[in-house]
């Protein structure tokens, strides 16, 4: 996967391809979707939603550039993978998920593969951010939004990254904000297609049959 999906690809940061290699992407599918753990493809993890591409969690993790001792926010948890991910370049990582049910999956997953201690998963509306451990060096969005929520903006540190994507239900581009002073620069990365973001500052609540990611 590392070799053939990520560096073939471009992927380059070495945490980033060092966290791919160590974490066991096939403990957070489905017992039913274990065999297509590796393959270079979004998988369905139940309720409308989906586990990412591993190009595209690569790709996000290394836009959002998180270091030892980094303090990152991910929204949208599923079963915990990109959290996981995460947390293994060395960053502490606060994660929201709005089903109770996934981020159930994900407590559960991130304890058995030995995560739990740097990843906390909070139930809720993740479109407002978590406040509560503010600010952070690295945000990512892992649903699709109609635009960037304000509060994720409010809610980096000065040089923080945020990586997105923006745009219809069908398909988003993948954006890479950067926050300098008042100041906050936005760089388009490719074109992608997610599951909407549901939440206030979002889509609002709807059935989405198709998977993305």
């Amino acid at each position: 996967m590392v070799e053939d999906q990520l560096r073939a690809r471009g992927i380059r940061d070495r945490r980033v391809l060092e966290a791919m290699a160590k974490v066991p992407r096939h403990e957070f599918v489905s017992i039913a979707q274990a065999a297509a753990a590796y393959e270079d493809r979004a998988l369905p993890i139940g309720e409308w939603e989906t586990i990412s591409q591993p190009y595209i969690v690569a790709l996000m993790t290394e836009a959002a550039a998180p270091r030892p001792g980094d303090r990152a926010l991910e929204i949208g948890t599923g079963f915990g993978y990109q959290a996981a991910v995460l947390a293994a370049t060395g960053a502490q990582v606060y994660t929201i998920e709005r089903n109770p049910s996934l981020a159930e999956h994900a407590r559960r997953n991130l304890a058995r593969t030995g995560y739990q201690d740097r990843v906390e998963v909070i139930t809720g509306d993740g479109t407002g951010g978590y406040a509560a451990a503010a600010p952070y060096d690295a945000i990512l969005v892992t649903a699709g939004a109609p635009r960037v929520p304000r509060a994720l903006v409010d809610q980096l540190a000065d040089g923080g990254r945020l990586v997105i994507p923006i745009g219809s239900r069908e398909v988003q581009q993948l954006h890479l904000l950067v926050k300098h002073g008042e100041e906050v620069s936005d760089t388009v990365l490719e074109a992608c297609q997610f599951v909407p973001l549901v939440g206030k500052q979002a889509w609002p609540q709807a059935p989405w049959p198709r998977f993305f990611g």
